[in-house]
């Protein structure tokens, strides 16, 4: 804070000025009486002059005035982080750690720079590492907390002394903020922080996973891929290995790379299909490797150098219902695809016979039924179709009860995760099924595929019908002129962005295996397609006209794709000696995992992190429905918890207020590692309960460790955003003297009249002995 230059006493301001004119004028007089030059006489002018000024200007009483923070009146915040990340050493093993350095700082309350503060200010003491708490010696520093959740601490602190007169915030710290990775720091309404980083600059050697990325696809080969972002410094020249290891210890997958740049990142995939089904953990492991002959460094630490992954595959039991028109390829080799496919159970309704008119009568004298069941002793008058029914062969349903007719219900209709309709005419539907089909799509959030064909899209006459509405193409405008086969199949842009959509690991071999695809002959050819569709896959005719043949797009909760080939069975027909693998097997099971991959199940599970709650603190949560997929309350969830060492912990969840029925319940882990939990769900009317399972992995040195490498930008960033500045340690004492003249919430005037000060009279004495000495060494009297 600036002090200023005030007068006591302006009545005699006008008087002084008048007194040095006069006193001026007249030693400018005498000066010339006597001769002096012009350089001489200005010096001994201008020194004699400003000695009359200061001796005069104590008659309007100059004061020097300033503000200052009032003592005791303000707060000043001490916060110490209490961090694993701190426990690292800089340089050689046998260097200190950057804990004890922070710890001699903090916890030293006789240092001249804590005695000062405590002279200005009111001075509190935090800790912080994944909580904010209080102390008052920073005896409690242990360093052992997981994480360093310096956002939440600092907006604890903003809220805490809102309307309190904080002067400032001195952050102890490495600046590495657990909290503050991927999203930036909330820092408005916050004091000046000044922080005090711990930690060299100077290079320090490190072998870091940074994050880890866990994507899974339809696509066969390698449904799951995980991405492992590696950082390293101080190891240049040197080759990265990292592992992949299941739960067993075994290895998975391994990879090698170079280190490119210190400092840089790299990372590893690793593409792979789980063994088995459901929740899986693994572990990825990477450390430094150099040529033979040469000795690896060693690493500050290495509790960033594994990483636990989960993976998720779902459960067994989805399952696809398919209804036909008539008997086709299609259904045999589509049913031989997914034969031995773990994830997809198809159950079929085929027609074999259409309805007859009532007035045909091709019976026997006195028979209704259908001719094509005489002779079948096992089923009664009443159970078999009659003429004016179409005949339905039902196929791998759940008992002789299942599906006798297309269901009409919600509950017969929503228990399967996905519809393919082929070839069937929809007439065949009643306006009721119709609706039933566009809300199970919409509300249920299931997955409808057209097959093509000639009594599919526009030729089965589905244009303005519910069913219609919601496939991804227009069935009401009619094509400007008719398609001629035959027809090559090519991937479009948004098809080659598609694992599901993709047979082959590379382009070039995926662009080599469209080349040897067979040529199709049967398009359903539409007017165009409804915007935000993605037309995934297309064909060109003789005329060169492109075509879409796979268009897919969302429909409310769930989505709807259109496959326009009528004759895709030509693909498995034509397939040669000399093409071992089974492609359109492999098509068919990667567009029915992709139909069913997102579909809600009636027990839905998930986890989240609540460190609101405590730290570490994971919230169970289910969604119960029922039948007719609409939350159901009420229901008894019960959630038992595996920890890493097999212990069983029942919890029982309780319902939400925020959401019809959903179910939560609050765990916090004790130990590191791989958690299982399983859910069972039991409510009225429901004949056997519903289970489902989830994970999660608790490993708070993950982030903790990310980076051990002082963080200096963002401390620069916190200071230079709130008014503050970094500190550095050996300058503590320069720091808390210069506070009190900061810009603080609360102050107080001081003034000091400037005739009063031993400084002001000296200058006017060296002035009057400056000017006798002048004239003297130019002899004059």
């Amino acid at each position: 804070m600036l002090a200023t230059l005030v007068i006591g006493d302006s009545d005699w301001v006008w008087p002084t000025v008048a007194i040095l004119s006069v006193a001026t004028g007249l030693l400018g007089w005498a000066y010339w009486r006597l001769g002096v030059v012009g350089r001489v006489r200005a010096g001994c002018l201008g020194l004699k002059s400003t000695a009359f000024l200061l001796i005069a200007s104590c008659l309007f009483e100059p004061l020097w005035s300033g503000t200052r923070a009032e003592p005791g009146a303000n707060l000043f915040l001490m916060l110490a982080d209490n961090s694993l990340s701190l426990s690292v050493a800089d340089g050689e093993s046998n260097a200190t750690p950057r804990s004890e350095a922070l710890k001699q700082v903090a916890t030293d309350k006789n240092a001249a720079w804590v005695t000062r503060l405590e002279q200005d200010f009111d001075v509190r003491r935090y800790l912080f590492d994944a909580r904010l708490r209080s102390t008052s010696d920073f005896a409690e520093l242990d360093f052992r907390g997981t994480s360093s959740s310096l956002q939440d601490t600092l907006s604890t602190l903003r809220d805490r002394f809102r309307k309190r007169p904080v002067a400032g915030v001195l952050l102890l710290t490495d600046g590495n903020a657990t909290d503050a990775i991927d999203r930036e720091l909330d820092l408005e309404g916050l004091p000046p922080i000044y922080p005090v980083v711990f930690g060299s600059r100077e290079k320090i050697s490190d072998v870091a996973i940074r994050r880890i990325h866990v994507s899974q696809t339809s696509f066969e080969d390698a449904p799951v891929t995980v991405r492992a972002d590696v950082q390293t410094v101080g190891f240049e020249n040197h080759k990265i290995e990292a592992k992949l290891l299941d739960e067993a210890g075994e290895i998975v997958r391994t990879a090698l790379a170079s280190v490119e740049g210190d400092g840089k990142s790299m990372s590893f995939r690793f593409q792979f299909r789980p063994a088995e089904l459901g929740l899986s953990f693994y572990r990825v492991e990477v450390a430094p490797i150099s040529d033979v002959g040469e000795t690896v460094r060693s690493e500050v630490t290495l509790e960033n150098n594994s990483r636990l992954v989960k993976v998720d595959r779902g459960g067994t039991g989805h399952r696809v219902l398919y209804i036909a028109g008539r008997p086709n390829w299609e259904y045999k080799f589509l049913r031989r695809a997914i034969a031995d496919d773990e994830h997809i159970k198809l159950v079929a309704q085929i027609r074999i016979a259409d309805k007859e008119p009532k007035f045909n009568f091709l019976g026997r004298v006195g028979e209704s039924a259908n001719p094509l069941f005489r002779g079948m002793d096992k089923k009664g008058g009443e159970e078999v179709e009659s003429f004016d029914e179409a005949v339905i062969m039902r196929l791998n349903t759940k008992d002789s009860d299942e599906l006798r007719k297309f269901p009409k219900t919600e509950d017969e209709l929503f228990q399967f995760d996905a519809v393919i309709i082929d070839d069937i005419e929809a007439a065949f539907f009643s306006p009721d099924q119709h609706e039933l089909l566009e809300r199970y799509v919409s509300e249920r959030g299931g997955a409808v595929l057209m097959l093509g064909g000639q009594e599919s899209f526009r030729q089965g006459k589905y244009q303005r019908t519910p069913i219609g509405e919601m496939l991804p193409v227009y069935l009401d405008r009619a094509p400007a002129r008719a398609a001629t086969g035959p027809f090559r199949v090519s991937l479009s842009r948004d098809g080659w962005l598609n694992p599901w959509v993709r047979l082959r690991k590379t382009e070039q071999q995926e662009q080599a295996r469209l080349e040897q695809m067979p040529e199709f002959r049967v398009v359903n050819r539409l007017a165009s397609t409804k915007p935000l569709a993605s037309t995934l896959a297309v064909v060109k005719d003789t005329n060169g006209m492109e075509l879409p043949v796979l268009v897919a797009h969302r429909y409310g909760k769930g989505k709807c794709a259109a496959l326009l080939i009528g004759d895709l069975w030509r693909w498995q027909l034509r397939r040669s000696e000399d093409m071992p693998e089974d492609d359109i097997g492999k098509a068919w099971r990667q567009m029915l995992r992709w139909l069913v991959v997102d579909v809600k199940d009636r027990l839905d599970v998930s986890v989240s992190e609540r460190p609101d709650i405590a730290p570490s603190a994971i919230v169970v949560q289910a969604r119960v429905r029922d039948d007719a997929f609409r939350p159901r309350e009420n229901a008894t969830v019960k959630v038992e918890v595996v920890t890493p060492s097999g212990e069983k912990i029942p919890l029982e969840a309780e319902q939400s207020v925020k959401e019809p029925g959903l179910y939560e319940t609050v765990y916090v882990p004790r130990s590191d590692g791989a958690f299982r939990a399983t859910v069972t769900v039991k409510t009225d009317g429901l004949k056997e309960p519903l289970i489902a399972g989830t994970g999660w992995i608790s490993d708070p040195h993950a982030d903790e460790f990310r980076s051990v490498t002082p963080n200096h930008a963002l401390m620069e960033h916190i200071a230079g955003e709130t008014g503050g500045e970094v500190i550095a340690a050996n300058r503590l004492l320069q720091f808390a003297e210069s506070l009190p003249t900061r810009k603080v919430p609360i102050t107080e005037t001081w003034t000091y009249p400037l005739w009063h000060q031993t400084w002001f009279f000296l200058a006017a004495i060296a002035c009057l002995v400056g000017e006798w000495g002048l004239r003297r060494v130019k002899g004059l009297p």
